[in-house]
């Protein structure tokens, strides 16, 4: 029965006994069309992402683990203690390579734009570079395939600019890991760097803020003795000495990192994630205006 249901003559049985009623009824029903029409991408991309999956895993067994040529790993084989880097561009890479302890630290420096997973197709992201050089360094697989045993960090550091362009990146970067890799963060592996934005000196006495509001508090409440006080803002991490991003950013002893985690309202954060970095532009406008009244004024980038 199958196979004659596969025949020619079948097929234009049926087509000529649905098509026009079923035209109508899409035409008639634009909301129905439209949430059958994701259903049916949304299976679409589901098959690709299987043989996607098979593929990977087939040529996983029969060769060596390869690792990305940027990557600067970290001489211990346990994952245990071990911390990833994620930096943006060769400048920033250069800098936290140099910073780091070459032990325990991993340095993954990623060229050009970073993919935004959530509203890229499958053939995006599996032909970006950057998308598989993370991959082949964390060597957990995604998806269904994630192996947290495989991990091959204890910790993943996503370490970008302290400015506005840096916060984009990183927002990229978790909704990468959000998506693919969601029990990567669940299971608490997931961490952002936060590098100072400003330095401050009077005499032999140094400090470094991390954003405008810790530099106000800085200078109201430990500079306040005689001599000039001079401040610098760093462009950007590349353009950090090598001691200084050690000393504030990677250094354990001194550093601070926040812990990304998934909040328990798991639908609600998937509309946040759908809606702030998806393909609807009218779902991210309407964010906004939700929530405009809230927005401080004197920290937007306009």
């Amino acid at each position: 029965t199958k196979d004659r249901l596969a025949t020619i003559e079948a097929i234009r049985i049926v087509e000529t006994a649905i098509r026009d009623p079923f035209d109508h009824w899409l035409a008639d029903n634009p909301q129905e069309a439209s949430k059958l029409l994701e259903w049916v991408i949304a299976r679409a991309d589901e098959r690709v992402r299987r043989r996607q999956e098979k593929e990977v895993s087939r040529k996983s067994a029969v060769r060596k683990l390869r690792l990305p040529g940027k990557l600067a790993d970290c001489t211990q084989n346990a994952a245990a203690g071990a911390e990833l880097f994620i930096v943006e561009g060769d400048s920033a890479g250069g800098s936290a390579k140099q910073a780091r302890d070459r032990a325990s630290q991993a340095v993954l420096p990623l060229r050009g734009k970073i993919l935004n997973v959530a509203s890229a197709g499958n053939d995006k992201l599996a032909g970006n570079q950057q998308i598989s050089d993370l991959i082949q360094a964390l060597g957990c697989g995604t998806r269904s395939k994630y192996r947290d045993e495989d991990l091959r960090y204890d910790r993943v550091i996503i370490m970008t600019d302290a400015d506005v362009d840096g916060a984009h990146i990183a927002s990229l970067l978790i909704t990468f890991f959000y998506q693919e890799m969601p029990a990567l963060v669940r299971g608490g592996h997931l961490y952002l760097a936060v590098p100072p934005l400003y330095s401050i000196r009077q005499g032999g006495k140094v400090a470094y803020a991390r954003d405008d509001a810790h530099k106000d508090e800085l200078l109201r409440t430990e500079f306040t003795g005689r001599g000039k006080v001079e401040l610098g803002r760093f462009k950007g991490l590349g353009e950090m000495m090598a001691v200084q991003l050690k000393e504030t950013t990677m250094d354990p002893r001194k550093r601070t990192l926040l812990r990304i985690d998934v909040i328990d309202a798991e639908a609600a954060t998937k509309d946040a994630v759908d809606a702030l970095m998806g393909t609807k532009p009218e779902a991210r406008f309407r964010f906004i205006q939700e929530r405009a009244e809230f927005a401080e004024t004197e920290v937007l980038d306009i």
